[in-house]
């Protein structure tokens, strides 16, 4: 039987709605940003007048933080301590096992001159952000967190997961471990490196794997291992 425009039309408009609903639950059912939305990170530096002993002598843990922004160029050189790449071949400021890198690393940004507020993935290649999730979500992330204030009050958090499949292909269950020391490196990474910039950060490792997920998008080969708050002291 010859179809109408009429029926042509339902058809196409029952089609378009199935579509829209199978990416709107694929997604969560939450508002994501562009997944090829990058924005390009200041290059970071490689030099300055604190010694590493001394920022070792200094290094402690920082709670409660003034309520002033991050900038772009305090992100760019703690994103690049944590993960950044420092040679031709790949390898990263954090030493990992097999050079295979299971880690992600992630920033929840409340309070950065010139970075809209946002959830944004790291890539270390080409040291640049990838939108995840538009909208400050650092209250969700502190919920997710037990509560806890300094989340909350952070002008950034600083999220990492793992995904241990890519370590574990080499190194089987033992690869699991590998990551988590992995993950230790990095932290202290970042720790070290506010402590150059005047800056405070916690490590924090208390909070709902399956919440912060949700809060964070992230898959379901990720696993959340440490939250790190950042904001001036």
């Amino acid at each position: 039987m010859k179809r109408t425009p009429f029926i042509r039309i339902h058809f196409a408009l029952h089609g378009s709605i199935y579509l829209f609903l199978v990416f709107f639950f694929a997604n969560g059912g939450a508002p994501m940003g562009d997944s090829n939305e990058r924005i390009k990170l200041p290059q970071p530096r490689y030099s300055s007048l604190v010694s590493v002993e001394k920022a070792l002598h200094e290094r402690r843990s920082v709670r409660s933080y003034r309520n002033e922004p991050l900038t772009m160029q305090e992100v760019s050189q703690l994103l690049w301590a944590a993960q950044g790449i420092t040679s031709e071949e790949g390898y990263r400021t954090a030493p990992s096992g097999g050079a295979l890198y299971p880690l992600e690393l992630y920033i929840v940004a409340g309070n950065v001159s010139e970075l809209p507020s946002g959830i944004y993935r790291y890539e270390p290649r080409g040291h640049q952000l990838v939108m995840v999730q538009k909208g400050d979500r650092r209250k969700d992330l502190s919920d997710a967190a037990l509560g806890q204030e300094s989340v909350r009050s952070a002008a950034a958090v600083f999220v990492f997961s793992a995904v241990y499949k890519r370590i574990t292909k080499k190194y089987g269950e033992r690869g699991i471990r590998y990551a988590i020391i992995e993950v230790g490196h990095a932290g202290q990474n970042i720790y070290l490196q506010a402590g150059t910039l005047g800056l405070g950060t916690v490590a924090v490792g208390a909070f709902r794997d399956e919440n912060v997920k949700k809060v964070m998008g992230m898959g379901d080969d990720e696993q959340p291992l440490y939250l790190m708050p950042v904001g001036r002291k």
